[in-house]
């Protein structure tokens, strides 16, 4: 049976250069007006067991081609649970093998959190009591940026995810995040704070199967310091909603291609910083790491030189704008090393996991923020 290799749908992306027998090359394709690429998500078609090699010939061009070493590509068969498959990397090509029974399968960079389940999980808790749902602009393709408001607490805390589309175990935090946000579970919680939520910053990439960029190929979280309608209207629209409510603590949702650990960055570097500020940071850092065997705080970036953060990006600007408690957390597109899963390595449940831990602990030093 001839194989049939398929991308044309929400948040897919791969090119066939050629086949040889049993082994099928490929290419990334980049996001639209960028050079980036590296996120990719395809069905395969035919395969009824048969033995077959995809190689990713173009994998040293990505932009981030030190995440692959270590890396394992994920496949799923019913597109519910999404397995690691063996996988390597030499010479520049990413390679991974498929030995299974069934006749179609699909093959992702990282369990797909794509538009179509954005729609549904706006359906889901927009309809539950407490939520305030709003559109608070439009993407350059049209798409709504939908945002969610629970709580009547004092303290302003915004939770935002999915910046860089490619990200997607950004979006299944935030799945989870909801999902706690509207149980009994957050009652104390949002009888102290007010927590406003966007799930996904960039619809446009998401569905175009972009990395990291939106519709006109602008990396989003480096536009916060002068966002426009016509480059970054998704930034515009939440950094006025930011400015009408203020912002006491923030979150930052993203994916990192090559540590493999659950890590938080700061805003080192702004200039108003002060030892105090930085100390609620790291508390939260702390405080997250003893509540869950999927956080640690050893491994992560540098942190910027006093007066050299780079306020374009969010958790600085927001730091420095309005005296937030402003944190980055980045999942592993590999695993979190030091509680790895052979199986699955990091996944949507994991990430839906780490999000809970996440509010939880933020309840407990909300009085501090």
């Amino acid at each position: 049976m001839t194989l049939s290799i398929n991308s044309a749908f929400d948040g897919g992306n791969i090119r066939v250069i050629g086949q040889d027998g049993d082994r099928i090359d490929l290419e990334i394709v980049n996001d639209h007006l960028s050079d980036f690429y590296q996120w990719f998500y395809f069905r395969v078609a035919g395969l009824a067991g048969r033995q077959v090699t995809f190689r990713i010939v173009n994998a040293a061009g990505s932009a981030y081609p030190f995440g692959w070493p270590g890396y394992q590509a994920r496949v799923s068969t019913d597109r519910r649970q999404w397995r690691m498959i063996p996988t390597r990397y030499a010479h520049g090509v990413l390679e991974f093998d498929w030995t299974g029974d069934a006749q179609v399968a699909w093959f992702a960079y990282f369990a797909p959190y794509t538009m179509e389940m954005h729609a549904d999980l706006i359906a889901r808790i927009a309809a539950r009591p407490g939520v305030v749902h709003r559109e608070l602009g439009l993407s350059l393709d049209g798409q709504p940026i939908d945002y969610f408001r629970v709580g009547s607490g004092a303290r302003q805390v915004w939770l935002y995810a999915r910046q860089h589309p490619g990200e997607s175990m950004a979006e299944w935090w935030m799945d989870g995040a909801l999902d706690w946000l509207t149980s009994d579970a957050a009652r104390d919680l949002l009888a102290k704070a007010t927590v406003h939520v966007v799930p996904n910053m960039n619809p446009d990439g998401t569905r175009r199967g972009h990395l990291r960029t939106n519709a006109a190929g602008v990396n989003l979280n480096r536009e916060w310091h002068a966002p426009t309608a016509e480059r970054s209207p998704e930034v515009l629209c939440v950094l006025k909603a930011m400015d009408e409510t203020g912002v006491d603590f923030a979150i930052d949702v993203h994916g990192d291609e090559a540590i493999a650990a659950n890590f938080i960055a700061g805003f080192e570097g702004i200039p108003s910083w002060t030892d105090a500020h930085g100390e609620k940071f790291y508390e939260f850092g702390r405080r997250l790491a003893a509540a869950t065997p999927d956080f640690q705080t050893e491994k992560g970036y540098e942190k910027s030189a006093p007066g050299k953060a780079n306020l374009s990006m969010s958790t600085n600007q927001l730091a420095e704008r309005f005296g937030a408690v402003s944190v980055t957390l980045e999942m592993p597109f590999k695993d979190h090393a030091v509680n790895a899963d052979p199986v699955f390595g990091w996944s949507p449940e994991r990430s839906r996991g780490l999000a809970v831990s996440c509010l939880e602990t933020l309840a407990g030093m909300i009085d501090g923020i």
